[in-house]
């Protein structure tokens, strides 16, 4: 799904409340973490994963690999932590 700056504006400002829900640690990217990613899009839809790695440049590849394999949409990067957006069909969610 491609999203408007818009979308991803207010998808932003629902997420600023959050707090990281997924942790992924010096493992990376492991099926564990792709499974309770998966998992946790199902139930909250708007999440945010915290990254922790060291270099920005193979955090920013980790979440994009992430919201790839769980079919998400990375709405925004800052820091270690992402904002991951998938809408659950069940709800009739679209994208805000």
């Amino acid at each position: 799904m491609v999203m408007t700056n818009k979308q991803k504006k207010a998808l932003k400002a629902q997420a600023h409340h959050l707090k990281p829900v997924v942790r992924l640690g010096d493992k990376g990217l492991t099926d564990s973490v792709q499974a309770e990613t998966d998992l946790q899009l199902s139930i909250h839809s708007l999440i945010k994963v915290h990254i922790h790695i060291g270099d920005r440049e193979a955090r920013q590849r980790v979440a994009v690999d992430l919201a790839r394999d769980v079919g998400a949409d990375l709405v925004h990067s800052i820091g270690k932590v992402s904002i991951f957006y998938r809408p659950n069909p069940e709800d009739g969610e679209g994208a805000k």
